[in-house]
């Protein structure tokens, strides 16, 4: 796959040229953004390679606020009784909303932390990395502002930084290791939990 290093939306269209194709080429995607939403994390979904085997995995790393119905929708699938009440292993391939994340969630597909800015050292988390690997060990990462929602009337003006780990490694390497420093709880002057712990324990707040 031929990728350039920077992606700008003055240039280059970053859903079709960028986005589009790693998805449809990857079996994972680790992402850490400030926000996410619903509708981002359905159409991340429906563009990744292998869902009729269910291998795909989507790891998101997120601030702890939400816009009042995707914290309503998240809290419901993510909670454990909603857990056993549906049906587990189904392939999902297409599907509104709400049905796309139950099953994915349900499936183990789907992972989501909640990282807490220390408010004393930071306002909020804001770090946007992405990373996409592939069946054969192949990874796209990359670092910028990134629009996921892939909606012609919401796009924002932006521009991403690409690395591959065919020609640039060890930007590559450094790329997964804040990413699982973040996961891992392992990052100072930020606090990371579970999508449940945090939910549970009122850590998650409405957006502003």
């Amino acid at each position: 796959m031929l990728l350039k290093k920077e992606y700008r939306s003055d240039r280059e269209d970053l859903v079709s040229e960028f986005f589009v194709p790693c998805l449809s080429n990857c079996i994972q995607f680790d992402r850490a953004i400030q926000y996410v939403t619903a509708k981002s994390i359905s159409t991340l979904w429906a563009g990744f390679k292998d869902l009729v085997n269910n291998n795909a995995k989507l790891r998101i790393i997120t601030g702890h606020r939400f816009k009042p119905e995707d914290l309503t929708l998240l809290s419901t699938s993510f909670h454990e009784e909603n857990k056993k009440k549906n049906p587990t292993n189904h392939t999902i391939v297409d599907g509104n909303n709400i049905e796309i994340l139950r099953k994915i969630i349900h499936n183990n597909n789907l992972e989501i932390k909640i990282a807490v800015p220390d408010t004393q050292v930071c306002v909020t988390f804001s770090e946007n990395i992405g990373i996409f690997k592939d069946s054969e060990d192949n990874i796209v990462a990359f670092s910028g502002t990134a629009n996921e929602t892939f909606s012609d009337q919401n796009r924002n003006f932006e521009s991403i930084d690409v690395f591959t780990s065919w020609d640039d490694k060890a930007r590559v390497e450094r790329k997964i290791e804040d990413f699982e420093g973040l996961w891992e709880n392992k990052t100072r002057h930020v606090k990371v939990y579970d999508f449940s712990y945090a939910d549970k324990n009122r850590l998650l707040k409405y957006s502003l």
